[in-house]
């Protein structure tokens, strides 16, 4: 693909052209071929230093981001919310500009707060990459799930994709949302009225609220878990209730296409909103995710790293 990349940041995908998304999975299938050498090294960042500031905990993207560094060859610096400054009442912009006088390259940021990364790439040199923030954006999840599915169909354009739980609190379903919508995919919400609410709709997706509507005749199917830490009030009467009505399981998984693949973002609350042995199943391609997300973090890393000044 000629195109070239141009962002010294990656903060949501709903700032990114059709192109530049693609361009991000283009590159990420040259690093996946990388990870499956005997040699699983390359000197693309040598040289460059790269911060991974996670202010809110994380295993699978901080551990996946790491990695990627490391294949890249890159300095590498970790920093969680209970080893920084921030405890001792140090702003967020404090704490970073601090870290900009290191002369350090990239800063791989988790936040609680929504929008905190878009706050501080504006008023610093290294390059920001969002690994979460908030209810707000993943784009990093969305990628590794946009390759999957590309790389499973072939095309993403036509495809009928349904996301179903905890829409109103899911970075991981808005990110989803938007990278599918200007890739051409047909997209639906599904879960709660509580948890799914119909202004959605205004952007081009179809909200429905029971698995029928939202499994029948689609190609795609990714579970999200409820997140309890983000809710303030009970949205639904209770976890076995949820599970019944919109978990994914020997009866409701009746209404997909056998070639239908299942997806989860995990960490998976299995038995609530999808059962193991569907997790654990021929239709599931929720490890392949995991190794996906490797090879776009990697694509990431090296496409902003490469617009540094």
């Amino acid at each position: 693909m000629d195109f070239k990349w141009t962002k010294k940041d990656l903060l949501s995908l709903y700032d990114l052209s059709a192109e530049e998304i693609l361009c991000i999975l283009d590159t990420a299938a040259e690093f996946k071929k990388v990870s499956q050498r005997k040699i699983k090294k390359v000197p693309a960042l040598r040289g460059k230093t790269v911060v991974n500031l996670f202010i809110e905990p994380s295993t699978r993207t901080r551990t996946s981001f790491e990695l990627a560094e490391q294949r890249l060859s890159a300095d590498i610096i970790n920093i969680n919310a209970d080893s920084s400054s921030l405890r001792k009442g140090e702003t967020l912009l404090d704490t970073v500009k601090n870290i900009e006088a290191l002369q350090v390259d990239l800063i791989v940021m988790r936040h609680s707060a929504a929008g905190a990364p878009n706050f501080l790439a504006p008023l610093v040199r290294p390059g920001i990459v969002n690994a979460g923030d908030g209810a707000h954006s993943h784009p990093t999840q969305a990628l590794l799930d946009l390759f999957t599915i590309r790389e499973k169909k072939g095309t993403i354009k036509g495809l009928n994709v349904s996301i179903i739980g905890d829409i109103l609190h899911s970075r991981v379903a808005r990110s989803n949302m938007w990278g599918l919508l200007k890739l051409g995919a047909n997209v639906t919400l599904a879960g709660p009225s509580t948890l799914t609410p119909t202004m959605f709709e205004k952007v081009g997706v179809r909200v429905c609220h029971n698995m029928k509507d939202a499994l029948e005749g689609v190609d795609v199917v990714n579970l999200l878990r409820i997140q309890h830490e983000r809710q303030r009030s009970g949205f639904f009467p209770s976890v076995g209730e949820y599970s019944k009505v919109f978990g994914l399981n020997a009866g409701t998984a009746k209404y997909l296409k056998p070639d239908a693949l299942i997806m989860h973002p995990g960490p998976i609350n299995r038995g609530v909103e999808l059962d193991s042995e569907l997790a654990d199943g021929p239709q599931s391609v929720i490890l392949e995710q995991v190794t996906n997300g490797l090879a776009v973090r990697m694509a990431v890393l090296f496409l902003v790293a490469g617009c540094l000044k």
